[in-house]
Protein backbone atom coordinates (compact mmCIF):
# COMPACT_ATOMS: atom_id res chain seq x y z
CA UNK A 1 0.00 0.00 0.00
CA UNK A 2 2.77 2.76 0.97
CA UNK A 3 4.18 1.57 -2.82
CA UNK A 4 0.43 2.76 -3.89
CA UNK A 5 1.12 6.06 -2.21
CA UNK A 6 4.22 7.11 -2.99
CA UNK A 7 3.79 6.31 -6.96
CA UNK A 8 0.68 8.50 -6.80
CA UNK A 9 2.65 11.56 -4.81
CA UNK A 10 5.62 11.02 -7.31
CA UNK A 11 3.11 11.49 -10.32
CA UNK A 12 1.87 14.58 -8.43
CA UNK A 13 5.45 16.03 -7.94
CA UNK A 14 6.63 14.75 -11.41
CA UNK A 15 4.21 15.81 -13.91
CA UNK A 16 4.09 19.61 -12.77
CA UNK A 17 7.66 19.76 -13.18
CA UNK A 18 7.35 18.28 -16.54
CA UNK A 19 4.74 21.07 -16.97
CA UNK A 20 6.96 24.12 -15.58
CA UNK A 21 10.04 22.54 -18.05
CA UNK A 22 8.33 22.44 -20.75
CA UNK A 23 6.51 25.71 -20.76
CA UNK A 24 10.31 27.49 -19.58
CA UNK A 25 11.63 25.80 -22.76
CA UNK A 26 8.66 27.07 -25.31
CA UNK A 27 9.32 30.79 -23.39
CA UNK A 28 13.06 30.22 -24.26
CA UNK A 29 13.92 30.50 -20.89
CA UNK A 30 16.78 27.62 -21.03
CA UNK A 31 18.06 27.87 -17.94
CA UNK A 32 15.43 27.65 -15.90
CA UNK A 33 14.39 25.11 -17.74
CA UNK A 34 17.75 22.91 -17.68
CA UNK A 35 17.40 23.62 -13.64
CA UNK A 36 14.28 21.90 -13.42
CA UNK A 37 14.36 19.25 -16.11
CA UNK A 38 17.11 18.11 -13.90
CA UNK A 39 15.20 18.05 -10.81
CA UNK A 40 12.28 16.25 -13.06
CA UNK A 41 15.08 13.45 -14.35
CA UNK A 42 15.15 12.80 -10.14
CA UNK A 43 11.84 12.18 -9.17
CA UNK A 44 11.45 10.49 -12.55
CA UNK A 45 14.43 8.09 -12.19
CA UNK A 46 13.23 7.77 -8.63
CA UNK A 47 9.16 6.96 -9.80
CA UNK A 48 10.43 4.51 -12.52
CA UNK A 49 12.87 2.52 -10.05
CA UNK A 50 9.94 2.56 -7.25
CA UNK A 51 8.01 1.02 -10.09
CA UNK A 52 9.94 -1.60 -11.76
CA UNK A 53 11.06 -2.65 -8.32
CA UNK A 54 9.14 -5.68 -7.75
CA UNK A 55 6.16 -7.13 -9.10
CA UNK A 56 3.56 -4.37 -10.24
CA UNK A 57 0.18 -4.15 -9.53
CA UNK A 58 -3.48 -2.87 -10.61
CA UNK A 59 -3.18 -0.77 -7.39
CA UNK A 60 0.22 0.92 -8.85
CA UNK A 61 -0.89 1.46 -12.82
CA UNK A 62 -4.39 3.12 -11.68
CA UNK A 63 -1.94 5.38 -8.87
CA UNK A 64 0.28 6.43 -11.75
CA UNK A 65 -2.59 7.28 -14.12
CA UNK A 66 -4.57 9.05 -11.26
CA UNK A 67 -0.86 10.91 -10.33
CA UNK A 68 -0.88 11.60 -13.75
CA UNK A 69 -4.01 12.86 -14.27
CA UNK A 70 -4.20 15.39 -11.18
CA UNK A 71 0.14 16.30 -11.78
CA UNK A 72 -1.30 17.85 -15.22
CA UNK A 73 -3.92 19.64 -13.62
CA UNK A 74 -1.77 20.78 -10.58
CA UNK A 75 0.97 22.39 -13.35
CA UNK A 76 -1.54 24.57 -15.21
CA UNK A 77 -2.45 26.03 -11.58
CA UNK A 78 1.07 26.78 -10.84
CA UNK A 79 1.68 27.68 -14.44
CA UNK A 80 -1.48 30.16 -14.25
CA UNK A 81 0.31 31.66 -10.99
CA UNK A 82 3.59 32.23 -12.50
CA UNK A 83 1.96 33.46 -15.53
CA UNK A 84 5.32 33.42 -17.49
CA UNK A 85 5.54 35.71 -20.44
CA UNK A 86 3.89 38.06 -22.27
CA UNK A 87 0.20 38.39 -24.20
CA UNK A 88 -1.50 40.43 -27.57
CA UNK A 89 -4.42 41.99 -26.76
CA UNK A 90 -6.07 43.28 -29.92
CA UNK A 91 -9.01 44.96 -28.73
CA UNK A 92 -11.73 46.04 -31.15
CA UNK A 93 -14.02 48.91 -30.43
CA UNK A 94 -17.59 50.62 -31.79
CA UNK A 95 -15.77 54.57 -30.98
CA UNK A 96 -12.53 56.12 -30.38
CA UNK A 97 -12.68 55.62 -26.48
CA UNK A 98 -9.92 58.21 -25.35
CA UNK A 99 -10.59 58.01 -22.02
CA UNK A 100 -9.93 53.99 -22.24
CA UNK A 101 -6.79 54.82 -24.17
CA UNK A 102 -5.12 57.64 -21.86
CA UNK A 103 -6.24 55.21 -18.91
CA UNK A 104 -4.24 52.29 -20.07
CA UNK A 105 -1.70 54.35 -20.67
CA UNK A 106 -1.39 55.96 -17.86
CA UNK A 107 -1.42 52.73 -16.14
CA UNK A 108 1.91 51.43 -18.20
CA UNK A 109 0.39 50.15 -20.92
CA UNK A 110 1.62 50.43 -24.54
CA UNK A 111 -1.09 51.08 -26.64
CA UNK A 112 -1.15 51.43 -30.40
CA UNK A 113 -4.42 52.51 -31.74
CA UNK A 114 -5.83 51.53 -35.33
CA UNK A 115 -8.60 52.93 -37.46
CA UNK A 116 -10.76 50.44 -39.77
CA UNK A 117 -14.02 49.93 -41.54
CA UNK A 118 -16.00 47.68 -40.08
CA UNK A 119 -18.97 46.43 -41.94
CA UNK A 120 -21.32 48.73 -40.67
CA UNK A 121 -19.19 51.82 -39.46
CA UNK A 122 -15.73 52.91 -38.49
CA UNK A 123 -14.11 50.59 -36.15
CA UNK A 124 -10.96 51.12 -33.36
CA UNK A 125 -8.23 48.71 -32.57
CA UNK A 126 -5.79 48.81 -29.56
CA UNK A 127 -2.93 46.33 -29.74
CA UNK A 128 -1.37 46.34 -26.30
CA UNK A 129 1.60 44.07 -25.74
CA UNK A 130 1.38 43.38 -21.73
CA UNK A 131 3.05 40.82 -19.00
CA UNK A 132 0.70 37.64 -18.67
CA UNK A 133 0.45 38.80 -14.80
CA UNK A 134 -0.97 42.03 -15.84
CA UNK A 135 -3.91 40.34 -17.49
CA UNK A 136 -6.82 40.44 -14.95
CA UNK A 137 -5.83 44.21 -14.98
CA UNK A 138 -5.95 45.14 -18.21
CA UNK A 139 -9.17 43.12 -18.62
CA UNK A 140 -10.66 44.76 -16.02
CA UNK A 141 -10.11 48.20 -17.16
CA UNK A 142 -11.15 47.32 -20.59
CA UNK A 143 -14.59 46.16 -19.05
CA UNK A 144 -14.81 49.48 -17.28
CA UNK A 145 -14.52 51.72 -19.89
CA UNK A 146 -15.59 49.41 -23.20
CA UNK A 147 -17.96 46.65 -21.74
CA UNK A 148 -18.96 46.06 -25.39
CA UNK A 149 -15.32 45.10 -26.73
CA UNK A 150 -13.90 42.84 -28.79
CA UNK A 151 -10.95 41.17 -27.23
CA UNK A 152 -8.73 38.71 -28.56
CA UNK A 153 -5.35 37.57 -27.22
CA UNK A 154 -2.76 35.92 -28.24
CA UNK A 155 1.05 34.67 -26.59
CA UNK A 156 3.77 36.58 -29.01
CA UNK A 157 6.87 34.32 -29.52
CA UNK A 158 9.42 37.25 -30.16
CA UNK A 159 8.92 40.91 -30.41
CA UNK A 160 11.81 43.92 -30.62
CA UNK A 161 11.93 47.07 -30.61
CA UNK A 162 8.95 49.54 -29.08
CA UNK A 163 7.54 50.95 -26.08
CA UNK A 164 7.49 48.07 -23.55
CA UNK A 165 11.19 46.55 -24.89
CA UNK A 166 12.59 50.03 -23.97
CA UNK A 167 11.18 49.94 -20.31
CA UNK A 168 12.06 45.91 -20.15
CA UNK A 169 15.65 46.88 -20.95
CA UNK A 170 15.96 50.16 -18.91
CA UNK A 171 14.72 47.50 -15.66
CA UNK A 172 17.46 45.35 -16.83
CA UNK A 173 20.31 47.53 -16.49
CA UNK A 174 18.85 49.15 -13.40
CA UNK A 175 19.07 45.23 -11.94
CA UNK A 176 22.57 44.55 -13.81
CA UNK A 177 24.01 47.84 -11.90
CA UNK A 178 22.71 47.23 -8.61
CA UNK A 179 24.08 43.35 -8.64
CA UNK A 180 27.50 44.92 -9.57
CA UNK A 181 27.16 47.35 -6.67
CA UNK A 182 26.86 44.34 -4.33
Amino acid sequence: MIDIILIFLIQIVFVPILTLRTIFMVKSEKEKASFVGALEALVYIFGVSLVLSGEQSIGQMIAYALGFGIGIYIGGIIENKLAIGYTTYNVNLQSHNIELIEKLRFEGYGVTVYEGQGRDSERYKLEILTKRSSEPKLEWIIEEYEPKAFIISYEPRKFKGGFLVKAMKKRLNVKKQKELKL
